[in-house]
């Protein structure tokens, strides 16, 4: 009762088309649910080409541009300690810290000083920040590259009137379902290795945010929005490849080189997500569907997590803009680059 309810033709498919109007048949072949288990196997498989790439190619990289980590003071060794910090906390409260002192005859300034030495121990090396970086550079760098490659010789990447012509009978592409495949795969990937991966201030956020983007992804499949949503995908990745090379550039120390491509990434990200995606493709799917057939749910839907896309956008872009503003019109620091380009690219990980 619940699949039969959950794949009800007048939540995903406009009136009168139903899934029967969608078997493959005279050479058309329609997206289906099913396609997506191949999803997980090839995300497993990203996760060793991307342990091949920053073993083979990433390090070497940043040796070459300078990236060094910092050499940290080890904390001294204490068992008593070391179980307290691995077993309980990590910040002890200040009633902990005096009974900690009188179990060691340490003074509290000792004993905050080697949980201060233990936390930076255990603080990710800038090579690791720089590794993954590299990773999602080249993964963006290479999506991109597919995108254009599947997209340029359709009529809808010109036309955009054309991704509705015979919506919803459009036969799958091969271009479009390894694009699909290869997008929701590292999204996937990301979420199989998050716990391994430098852990930031919102690693809650980026569960949420992944598992977002699969939902929005695994939805435009199931419901053959699969031209939009390959636009969509495109104009996403195009700034974060200059976003991902510029934190490259600040883990190496070339400040001006990394202000550079963060103006560069500024501007393509004004224009790719703050012109382009409103005004081509918000509007493609809220004003050209209406000329084909009457709205139902999955077109209420699939338009709202736009919307929300254009709010988070306009929110993220105030934050870029005052990032510019400042090390162009001011004095900014390293440290203050760092954190608000680490907080920018954990929150443009994705459509």
């Amino acid at each position: 009762m619940l699949s039969k309810w959950f794949w009800w033709d007048r939540l995903w498919l406009p009136r009168p088309v139903t899934w029967a109007d969608l078997q493959d048949s005279e050479g058309c072949v329609y997206a289906r649910a099913s396609h997506l288990y191949i999803i997980l196997p090839v995300a497993v498989l990203l996760l060793g080409l991307r342990a091949l790439y920053e073993r083979l190619i990433a390090v070497p990289l940043a040796q070459a541009l300078g990236v060094k980590d910092k050499i940290r003071k080890r904390a001294s060794h204490n068992p008593l300690l070391e179980t307290y910090y691995r077993t309980h906390s990590k910040h002890p409260t200040q009633a902990d810290v005096k009974g900690v002192c009188k179990k060691l005859g340490w003074s509290e300034r000792q004993v905050e000083r080697w949980f201060r030495q233990r936390r930076n121990q255990d603080r990710p090396g800038v090579q690791k920040k720089f590794k993954e970086a590299s990773w999602r550079f080249a993964f963006y760098l290479c999506s991109t590259f597919g995108g254009v490659l599947a997209l340029y010789d359709k009529p809808w990447f010109y036309d955009l009137r054309e991704v509705w012509a015979k919506f919803p009978k459009q036969s799958l592409l091969d271009s479009q379902y390894w694009y699909y495949i290869t997008e929701m795969s590292f999204y996937g990937s990301l979420l199989f290795s998050v716990a391994a991966d430098v852990k930031r201030k919102d690693f809650k956020e980026q569960l949420v945010h992944h598992w977002a983007t699969l939902t929005l992804l695994s939805f435009s499949w199931c419901a053959n929005y699969i031209r939009i949503g390959t636009l969509v995908m495109l104009v996403h990745d195009t700034s974060d490849v200059l976003l991902e090379s510029a934190k490259m550039f600040n883990y190496a120390g070339w400040e001006t080189t990394c202000n550079s491509v963060f103006v560069v990434f500024a501007l393509v990200f004004m224009v790719t997500r703050l012109i382009i995606f409103p005004f081509w493709l918000i509007h493609c799917t809220w004003v050209y569907p209406l000329d084909q057939f009457e709205p139902f749910f999955g077109y209420y839907f699939f338009n709202a997590m736009l919307m929300v896309l254009l709010f988070l956008h306009v929110f993220w872009a105030s934050l870029i803009l005052r990032m510019v503003k400042k090390f162009l019109f001011g004095n900014v620091s390293m440290m203050y680059f760092t954190c608000t380009i680490t907080l920018v690219s954990s929150a443009l990980a994705g459509p």
